[in-house]
């Protein structure tokens, strides 16, 4: 296996060309990334079906991996809007002068080099760039096989703009996607101050267990809406289905309906309609089955304990119906993957409660979790979704780029 070792090592090198740049500077190369892209829509798509046609289309994944002109464009425009930002670097967190005379400041600076381990979002290439390059931060990119020929494209295009402002190639370093180069990234102390996973939770349980670099978890999204009984079951079905059908393979689409028994008769055939007309499989309870089949649903399966906490990423679900609030709440947090979750109620006491206990990166009253993303929250973009609580929470993205620093001016003071 050929060590990545050297490429790390440039990217740590040419990590300080970038922190030279204005943030002028850095709005610019991202204007003019954007540009790029735009100029290169054909090229971009004839790659990407490259991709596309080594993956089966039976794969829900394969959404994921597409690039459509619509999609590049979106690419584009989120450069334009990443490069409109404040710049996130050279926030003066406090400032004061202690007894001693020395003068202190807290900063905000860039975290150096972001390492990020994703798998089929081409996406992903040209948002990370974006968010490094604008914070100051210089990044290495390990891609999934599934988009080889369309990351690579994306980042010849980075590396084409980067030389236009005399920054070293190796500022964004696409790494080979043999799986071998993996374990050399976990442990480069050295050169990389932060590993990103992004992907299934198979691949974030193993940078967790095998990172000695400090990570930062985008966590699979294992997604509730809850039809409370006071709720608007008109806004609730139209809820429930857009967050399910919308972008399934998102992890912030529904996994799991949790409907009040007393409702439950009521609303759950509302649902037929649309979810036929996609074809939603749907793995329900006991008493939602009944309701179901009475109702002539044809897609449909017995739950098993393993289809409740279970990220679909497809068009599918799982249905329980629960007694009443404290049922719901205790059933969010057994299966929780602490992402985003919603309830549909028009009981301002029961909604301030559950948005006050619910445990997770993004709580919703009355809408669907479909929302959760850095572009929707005028982020600009995003690395991922963080579930854990250090650090970063929610949308990953340009804020969360950078640490801190202290700066200590004196006239010749010493401590004994």
């Amino acid at each position: 296996m050929e060590s990545i070792i050297s490429l790390l090592k440039e990217t740590r090198e040419a990590s300080a060309a970038v922190r030279r740049l204005t943030d002028k500077q850095r709005a610019d190369l991202l204007i003019s990334l954007s540009n790029s892209v735009l100029e290169n829509i054909n090229a971009i798509i004839a790659e990407n079906q490259k991709d596309l046609s080594l993956m089966d289309d039976a794969d829900p994944k394969k959404d994921r991996l597409l690039l459509n002109e619509r999609r590049i464009k979106e690419l584009a425009q989120s450069l334009c809007d990443v490069a409109a930002l404040p710049d996130p670097t050279n926030v003066i967190f406090l400032e004061k002068t202690i007894e001693q005379g020395l003068s202190l400041k807290k900063i905000a600076v860039p975290l150096g080099v972001v390492g990020v381990i994703y798998e089929s979002r081409p996406n992903v290439t040209i948002d990370v760039a974006s968010l490094c390059l604008r914070s100051a931060n210089a990044c290495v990119l390990k891609g999934g096989k599934e988009a080889h020929f369309s990351n690579t494209l994306l980042v010849a295009l980075i590396h084409k703009t980067l030389a236009e402002f005399g920054i070293p190639a190796a500022a964004v370093n696409l790494l080979p996607t043999g799986r071998e180069s993996v374990g050399e990234l976990l442990t480069a102390t050295q050169y990389v101050d932060i590993i990103i996973p992004r992907g299934s939770e198979g691949l974030i349980k193993f940078v967790r267990e095998n990172s000695l670099v400090p990570t930062i978890e985008t966590g699979a999204g294992v997604c509730h809406t809850y039809i409370e009984t006071t709720g608007d079951l008109d806004k609730g079905a139209q809820i429930v289905v857009n967050a399910k059908v919308s972008k399934p393979a998102a992890c912030n689409a529904l996994d799991t309906i949790l409907v009040d028994r007393a409702i439950a008769e009521s609303f759950l055939p509302m649902l037929k309609r649309d979810f036929i007309k996609w074809d939603v499989e749907v793995f329900a309870d006991e008493t939602s089955y009944n309701i179901l089949q009475k109702a002539e649903y044809p897609l449909l399966r017995n739950a098993g304990p393993e289809d409740f906490g279970r990220e679909f990423l497809d068009f599918k679900c799982s249905i329980k119906v629960v007694d009443g609030f404290e049922d719901a709440l205790k059933h969010i947090e057994q299966y929780s993957s602490r992402h985003s979750e919603a309830i549909v109620s028009t009981d301002e006491a029961i909604i301030e409660t559950f948005l006050r206990e619910v445990d997770a990166a993004a709580v919703y009253a009355n809408a669907s979790t479909r929302f959760t993303d850095g572009a929707v929250f005028a982020l600009g973009a995003e690395i991922g979704i963080s579930t854990q609580k250090l650090h970063a929470r929610g949308p990953f993205a340009l804020e969360k780029l950078v640490t801190e620093k202290w700066i200590v001016q004196g006239d010749g003071q010493v401590r004994w």
